[in-house]
């Protein structure tokens, strides 16, 4: 079953064994989806590596230096495995969704994989390994915030978090090419390319909740962004990236007026 398999992967704490357990995944698989979960571990499951501090307590280092670039890249690899355990747990947690739903992010969660598996032989290639800097645990505390209600994960999480990643890519992409580092540079270019599809998921099944409770996507995007204190976005934005990702011209006046 899809959603059995999505919380067995995402019980895993071995970063190997978790990769393997979703690339183990079937996309076709029957989808229980009215079962409701109960973990018998925690989730989702974790090394003791890297170790999670504050965002204030992570140190800025240059990308001209191997060190700083090595850095930059943990950092976007952690963002990565935070995303696949992201893509597993609105698989295994939210009952009752249509099975295309469970597709989509079943999918998403590979996708992430393969990005995070990209950017960890990147990181290898530099002398490091993921898990040889701190990193913090901003997309996970959302995920925790928001684990009661499907639309408030939805909102807050792709649509939120992940789309602000369509807007900062490019600059990253420009700062490591400008350090020389081209490979970098092109695991971004296959990463933004996905993740416009990633948050356009989110999108098209924020809408679809909306609709079947009966609400006003942007008014209510913004009582969620309210409620559950979601970072105040800043620009400038990709407005072609968001555009392509399915946000309307309504919201993209929102962002640039807030």
């Amino acid at each position: 079953m899809l959603r059995t398999n999505a919380l067995a992967a995402i019980m895993e704490t071995g970063i190997h064994n978790k990769l393997s357990a979703v690339d183990s995944i079937d996309l076709d698989a029957p989808i229980d989806s009215d079962a409701i979960f109960l973990p018998a571990r925690p989730v989702p499951g974790r090394s003791n590596k890297p170790p999670l501090v504050p965002p204030a307590q992570l140190k800025k280092r240059s990308v001209n230096t191997t060190e700083g670039r090595a850095s930059l890249i943990h950092a976007l690899a952690h963002i990565e495995f935070n995303a696949v355990d992201l893509g597993l747990d609105i698989v295994w947690r939210f009952p009752n969704m249509p099975d295309p739903f469970y597709r989509d992010w079943a999918r998403i969660a590979k996708e992430e994989a393969l990005h995070f598996k990209l950017l960890s032989n990147h990181l290898m290639n530099l002398g490091y390994s993921y898990g040889d800097f701190p990193a913090h645990n901003g997309l996970w505390e959302m995920a925790e915030k928001t684990s009661d209600d499907i639309l408030a994960r939805l909102a807050l999480v792709p649509r939120t978090l992940e789309a602000r990643g369509l807007d900062v890519t490019p600059h990253i992409k420009q700062k490591l090419q400008n350090a020389g580092d081209h490979g970098a540079a092109s695991i971004l270019d296959i990463i933004l390319r996905d993740e416009i599809g990633h948050v356009a998921a989110g999108n098209r099944w924020y809408r679809y909740v909306c609709e079947r409770r009966g609400l006003d996507p942007v008014t209510t995007y913004r009582e969620l962004a309210e409620i559950y204190r979601a970072p105040r976005l800043r620009g400038p934005y990709n407005h072609t990236a968001r555009r392509a990702a399915g946000f309307d011209e309504t919201e993209l006046a929102e962002l640039d007026n807030a």
